[in-house]
């Protein structure tokens, strides 16, 4: 049976495929139509087998080609007061509603539906299509494939991620390391504080040095002015710590974010923060009592930053008319695959960012038609 991208989407859309749970039955049934198209694909599976990457190529095998990537994940919409069911496409007003329709099944139900018509062609120049799951937890699963892609012979020779961009071609995103302190200090009876060490205390420090280093930063910091927040930025999202009131904590955690600029090393900046954290705990620690602070990576991936006379945006700016780029305030995958694999990539999808993540997530009609014009002008490059 023949579906066209809005058809493809709102089959997309009935699959829960939260993060948190497993992205299996949306994979089955894109291996499935890619099957009754003639394309095989191939499974990069997660460790416990919930989870799935997939990978398929429509057209000769042994030239590069292009590569379109989108994840499968979605946000969770516990808590957000839905007007419909989120996991049921429904059409109002010219607006395709359900979670995931933007970021990014919009896409990936435009990459399908080209590929189904792409599979009826004699193709010259191949297409490839990567499907990856846990982008929203820190663009976890795909590192699999990409680890996979690092030891082929043959690899894309160009990439398009199809986040929500409205269709504008986005040379550039920051790059995301996420932390973890652990504030360790010794408990002891509230009434007596110089007995132990206290552990938020010790916390709320390290926050004051980040402050005054994130101070810095905008003062004196390199800027990239394509980006809306033009430098690179430090955040403490989460503070947990203590038992009770009366009671001296005696270790407090804090998670942590540093989000860069290609012009800022990440390294530097971690750095700078356990010097902080080492100093912090050496003044609190005294006679027979020692605080500590460690600090460990729990998460990172790379920033994009493509040239702007790239093929890839000579490419992209061509299909979608848009002579303009931009640079993103999201991160994606984009990075992994132009720093870990060097494919030039770049980051344009249908849809905004703008109605990501939050209750009655929409992508308009207008901008899936526009996503298929663009890849069946990508299609006739391709033949």
């Amino acid at each position: 049976m023949t579906m066209n991208s809005q058809q493809l989407l709102a089959r997309l859309v009935g699959f829960p495929t939260v993060s948190r749970d497993s992205n299996r039955a949306l994979i089955d049934f894109v291996r499935n139509f890619l099957g009754d198209c003639g394309v095989e694909s191939r499974l990069f599976e997660s460790a416990d087998g919930r989870k799935a990457n997939l990978y398929a190529t429509v057209g000769p095998q042994d030239r590069e080609g292009v590569l379109l990537s989108g994840h499968t994940d979605v946000v969770p919409v516990d808590g957000q007061q839905w007007t419909s069911d989120p996991f049921v496409l429904t059409e109002r007003d010219d607006r395709l509603y359900g979670r995931g329709s933007a970021d990014m099944k919009g896409f990936l139900a435009c990459a399908l539906a080209l590929a189904a018509r792409a599979s009826r062609e004699p193709l010259k120049v191949p297409l490839h299509l990567a499907l990856s799951y846990d982008e929203e937890v820190g663009c976890v699963g795909v590192r699999s494939l990409i680890d996979a892609m690092g030891t082929w012979p043959q690899r894309p020779r160009l990439c398009i991620v199809g986040e929500p961009t409205l269709l504008k071609t986005a040379v550039g995103h920051k790059g995301k390391m996420a932390l973890r302190a652990r504030c360790c200090g010794h408990a002891a009876h509230s009434a007596f504080p110089a007995q132990g060490i206290n552990a938020i205390h010790l916390a709320a420090e390290l926050v004051a040095r980040l402050r005054a280093r994130q101070a810095q930063i905008e003062l004196n910091g390199p800027r990239d002015a394509s980006y809306e927040v033009p430098t690179s930025t430090l955040h403490v999202g989460t503070i947990r710590g203590g038992t009770a009131l009366n009671i001296i904590p005696e270790s407090c955690e804090l998670a942590l974010e540093i989000r860069t600029i290609a012009a800022d090393n990440p390294q530097d900046l971690l750095a700078g923060l356990r010097t902080d954290a080492a100093l912090i705990a050496a003044a609190a620690s005294r006679a027979g009592l020692r605080a500590a602070i460690d600090i460990s990576v729990t998460n990172e991936y790379p920033g994009l930053d493509t040239p702007q006379d790239a093929e890839i945006v000579a490419l992209t700016t061509a299909l979608t008319g848009e002579s303009d780029c931009v640079k993103v305030a999201y991160g994606s995958e984009g990075g992994l695959f132009s720093g870990q694999l060097g494919i030039p990539t770049v980051v344009c999808g249908p849809g905004s960012i703008d109605q990501a993540h939050k209750a009655d997530e929409y992508i308009a009609v207008e901008q899936l038609r526009r996503c298929d014009l663009m890849l069946d002008t990508l299609l006739r490059r391709l033949r």
